[in-house]
């Protein structure tokens, strides 16, 4: 618990703070180092770019099929194949041909990377959320890029990670439906061009073909900075994300 000075004591801080005579019913709980962190990030982000989120629907039938195949296979290596995996695998190919997404703002221009490190946004439950980075992205198969995501958030939530495994990103991923979610406005990680988002997955009924179908939907969004992206080059980078999944072999 942390401790403060008084008169050249030190006492306990309460866990709840009490609340002023005026909110006698309310309750006011100190912030951690992680949530004033966060919440300064965030606010210094939304601040410093104009955030812009467009908005694309995804078939995952094709990744469901590869996934139902191979879970098992992966299994047998020690390995949990997510969903998250893919989206990686995607965004990855999607910034070696829209390399302008995988920049980031500088005063004296735009930083195009040379490398794709993709940070994948790891919630800590009530404590928050921490990003660890998968460094050369691009350059890992769907195994590697599986193993590094379970041994990234493993680690994350046990407070295990390294300060270097959270540094270097050029860009940001968060699974937000693996908690129901069908759409949001992730703010961006700065200075990073832009974060996609992914929403829970559905089974909506489609018209495929010309005949009505069910398949398993969900929502992509990509929230970007707008001084460094127009809508047009935002939508061309999450079409390529989008036809990356679907059609998946």
């Amino acid at each position: 618990m942390p401790v403060v000075a008084v008169t050249g004591t030190t006492m306990p801080l309460p866990t709840v703070l009490p609340a002023a005579p005026d909110d006698i019913d309310d309750l006011v709980v100190p912030l951690s180092a992680m949530r004033r962190t966060i919440a300064e990030h965030m606010v210094r982000s939304v601040q410093t770019s104009p955030h812009v989120t467009t908005v694309m629907e995804v078939d995952l039938a094709a990744v469901g099929a590869h996934r139902a195949a191979h879970r098992n296979e992966f299994a047998q290596w020690g390995v949990r194949l997510t969903y998250t995996a893919y989206m990686v695998a995607a965004t990855a190919a999607a910034l070696l041909k829209h390399p302008a997404v995988n920049a980031s703002w500088h005063e004296n221009g735009i930083r195009l990377h040379r490398v794709i490190n993709i940070g994948v946004a790891t919630a800590l439950g009530e404590a928050g959320l921490i990003v660890p980075v998968i460094k050369d992205a691009d350059e890992k198969s769907l195994t590697g890029l599986a193993r590094a995501i379970n041994d990234l958030s493993l680690r994350a939530r046990a407070g295990q990670l390294a300060a270097e495994e959270v540094r270097g990103g050029t860009f940001t991923i968060t699974n937000h439906g693996t908690s129901g979610s069908l759409m949001a406005t992730p703010i961006i990680h700065q200075p990073q061009c832009a974060i996609l988002g992914m929403g829970a997955i559905e089974q909506r009924v489609k018209v495929v073909q010309g005949m009505l179908a069910i398949r398993p939907m969900a929502y992509l969004g990509l929230t970007f900075d707008h001084r460094m992206l127009d809508g047009a080059g935002a939508d061309g980078f999450l079409a390529s994300v989008k036809q990356h999944l679907e059609a998946w072999q």
